[in-house]
């Protein structure tokens, strides 16, 4: 009997703190206020991530020019060595088929280098707009009155209405240095 008593006791402990925290945690969401931004809309449409993506463009218009050369002249190469190498010794052949190999190799060094710079020029270009942008939603939000602002991609499904990328794309454009 005196089980019992314990036991209803310790159940009736554990549903009033359940009501409590069920009640409290209502109250919590009631007060939170969800917004989504959409960064990569964020980035394509304002002024700072026009600017970059222009650099980034350029650039990768200057690397895939050097390139090009280096790779016609290994597909020279190669089709050199597809036409004539039956008319070839066998050494003439190991020769060339090294010198493929070789160019091969530094065309792919080239193109792990310029994805390394690549890489850099994107931090370079986007982590001050990813500064800037953090203290523009920031603000956007204390104005709007949200209490949480998500990236869109982390988010299955929102309502247009709680959508604030156009309004951090103004801000930013607005606040651009």
């Amino acid at each position: 009997m005196k089980f019992l008593i314990e036991k209803s006791r310790f159940f009736l402990v554990g549903f009033a703190v359940a009501a409590f925290l069920t009640t409290a945690v209502n109250t919590v969401a009631a007060e939170t206020t969800v917004a989504i931004v959409n960064m990569q809309k964020v980035l394509v449409n304002s002024k700072a991530g026009k600017e970059a993506q222009q650099v980034l463009e350029t650039k990768i218009a200057e690397l895939q020019a050097t390139f090009k050369k280096d790779e016609e002249a290994l597909v020279a190469l190669q089709q050199e060595i597809e036409k004539k190498s039956s008319a070839w010794s066998d050494t003439v052949k190991q020769e060339k088929a090294i010198e493929f190999q070789k160019k091969r190799r530094d065309l792919r060094v080239k193109q792990d280098d310029a994805n390394l710079e690549m890489k850099r020029l994107r931090e370079q270009q986007l982590n001050p707009i990813w500064k800037v942008l953090e203290q523009v939603v920031g603000d956007v939000a204390k104005t709007k009155g949200y209490t949480i602002v998500l990236p869109r991609s982390s988010v299955f499904y929102a309502g247009p209405d709680v959508d604030i990328t156009d309004e951090v794309v103004k801000a930013l454009d607005s606040g651009k240095k």
